[in-house]
């Protein structure tokens, strides 16, 4: 359990990205799409300090 658990924040991340990917390929710049990108990209970046200095 603590493998997966430790990459919760890089999980976050790439799901940001592609959340961010989606308005670049569809031409259709949401700013709810891009917010949402954002903000996961965001806590997964400081989620992933955060766990790795607990369990690691």
């Amino acid at each position: 359990m603590n493998e997966i658990v430790k990459y919760v924040g890089v999980i976050l991340l790439l799901v940001g990205v592609v959340i961010m990917l989606i308005p670049a390929f569809t031409h259709n710049a949401s700013n709810g799409l891009l917010l949402t990108g954002l903000a996961l990209m965001v806590i997964g970046y400081i989620g992933h300090i955060v766990i790795n200095k607990r369990f690691c």
